[in-house]
């Protein structure tokens, strides 16, 4: 088990590597003993390769060397680094967690949201994942008065809004996603399942806004037009991966995502009021506009 000194030059070494795009050893040592995290004592060659090493084996992490490049370092599968990788995930996690311990004189002073508890139930469901076995849960939904019990095979789990959720295969075929927070029990069961080799999580959910699928709903193009800081927000934090700037003025920036027009992603749509507005297609504008007109005759 890495010790927490160990996690901080394990971060220092990735970022490190990752600012410079290529550096030499001697370069990486003359850095290392202008960090704090010296103390005095060289980066010998052994700790580098170790902390190389264990890099590659927790984060999944490439540290490669270019012989004909001066024998400069540099982080080989870059991408891990740039998308919604779990390597990527937990390097992020790790560098703020070591951001706070080292801010705990100030803690009264630092400020965080509380997460709906998930974690116990999360690991379960990923045993359950590596081993190709069902769950056997119990789940009560918002407004249900007793909890149903199901047994599904858990596909996949996805991240949204602070909440952890389970892409479940009914055995009639039927997807199902699930909050992990809304699990009165779940256990591994002793009955296996086959995933369809044909399943890619990441295509599953590829036009959605969040984590509701609707596969009735096909793709669409949709015009968003952004208005004063809002579109700052938008290039800072795209909304999907297809979103992209087509056009920009004075007060205002027009931004095209195809994607599903599911209720979560109206629900965002809604919540921001005033500073975004649906130009196409315009059945979603006539949507939004009559339930921004609910809401305010729920004040009359």
């Amino acid at each position: 088990m890495a010790t927490t000194t160990q996690y901080r030059e394990y971060i220092w070494l990735i970022n490190t590597i990752k600012r410079a795009g290529r550096i030499t050893f001697a370069e990486l040592s003359q850095k290392w003993a202008e960090s704090e995290l010296s103390g005095g004592i060289e980066l010998s060659r052994t700790t580098f390769n170790r902390h190389r090493d264990a890099v590659l084996d927790m984060f999944g992490i490439i540290i490669d060397c270019d012989k004909r490049d001066n024998y400069s370092y540099y982080i080989a599968n870059q991408e891990v680094l740039n998308e919604n990788t779990v390597q990527n995930w937990m390097f992020s996690t790790i560098s703020v967690g070591n951001i706070l311990s080292e801010g705990l004189s100030v803690q009264n002073r630092i400020l965080l949201e509380n997460v709906p508890s998930g974690g116990a139930h999360l690991q379960t469901v990923i045993k359950a994942m590596k081993e190709s076995l069902m769950i056997s849960a119990e789940y009560r939904r918002y407004g249900a008065a007793e909890p149903k019990k199901f047994l599904m095979m858990p596909y996949c789990v996805k991240l949204f809004r602070q909440r952890w959720y389970v892409l479940c295969r009914h055995r009639n075929g039927l997807f199902g996603v699930f909050s992990l927070d809304r699990f009165v029990r779940v256990e591994v069961s002793d009955q296996h399942f086959d995933i369809d080799p044909d399943f890619d999580a990441a295509e599953y959910f590829s036009e959605c806004f969040g984590i509701v699928s609707e596969v009735n709903a096909p793709a669409e193009r949709i015009v968003l037009r952004a208005y004063d800081s809002e579109r700052y927000f938008l290039r800072d934090l795209p909304l999907h991966h297809t979103q992209k700037e087509i056009a920009t003025e004075d007060d205002y920036s027009d931004f095209e995502i195809v994607m599903r027009p599911t209720f979560d992603f109206s629900s965002h749509l809604l919540s921001r009021g005033i500073m975004l507005k649906v130009i196409e297609p315009q059945w979603l504008a006539e949507e939004i506009r009559d339930m921004h007109i609910e809401a305010a005759e729920m004040y009359e």
